[in-house]
This record gives C-alpha cells, structure tokens and sequence, in this order.
C-alpha cells in the first residue's frame, strides 16, 4: 500500500513538475518564490529587531510575486489567483504609499524643528 501510494504521488509530481512544465509555470513559481521570500525578509526583521516588525521591502516582495502571479493566474486564466492577487495589490500599494506619506510628514516634521531652532 506505501510502496502504491509512493509511486502515484511520485507519477502525480511528475506529471505536474516536468510533463507540464511551461515557461508559464516557471514563471509562476518564480512569482511565488517572491511571494513566499516576503516572510522570510519579515522573519529576519523581525529577528533583529528582537519584536514583530513589517519592513517595507515585506511589501516590496509582496507587490513584485503578486503581479507575477497576477500575470500567471491571467495566462492560465484561473479565477482564484485573479481575484486573489487583484485585490491584494491594491492593499500592498496602499501599504506603501501610507509608509511613504508618514516618511514625508516626518522629513517635513524634521526640517520645520531645524528652521525654527526648536
């Protein structure tokens, strides 16, 4: 029975991994392997600044495997992935332009404090 199991798994990736392979499927793993990375640039953030922190290249990363996944889920036209990454670009950009905006007010902030002396 594990020796059956074993082997239709096996045919199962096969099938899947090599049979399938695409430039369109390298590049959705690709887009994925981005997605996937942005956990790993926030674990490591995180892991230094010794509490949870969410860097901007988090969302970097998250904008960049999203729109290749966007793009792969447009090819393949699969609903789930469209819908899914569609949405969610928007809430990264959103992210970056609300991180942005607080820099600006805080440059802004600074510059004032050095012209009036306080």
């Amino acid at each position: 029975m594990l020796i059956t199991l074993s082997q239709d798994i096996g045919g199962y990736l096969y099938e899947v991994f090599v049979e399938k392979f695409s430039i369109w499927l390298a590049l959705g793993l690709f887009g994925q392997a981005l997605f996937s990375a942005r956990f790993l640039v926030q674990w490591i953030a995180s892991e230094r600044a010794g509490r949870s922190v969410v860097p901007v290249a988090f969302w970097f990363f998250s904008i960049g495997g999203g729109l290749i996944t966007l793009i792969y889920g447009l090819h393949q036209r699969e609903p789930v992935i469209i819908l899914g990454q569609s949405l969610s670009l928007f809430i990264y950009a959103r992210n970056l332009m609300l991180i942005f905006k607080e820099r600006r007010r805080k440059a802004q902030a600074a510059r004032d404090a050095r012209t009036t002396g306080a």
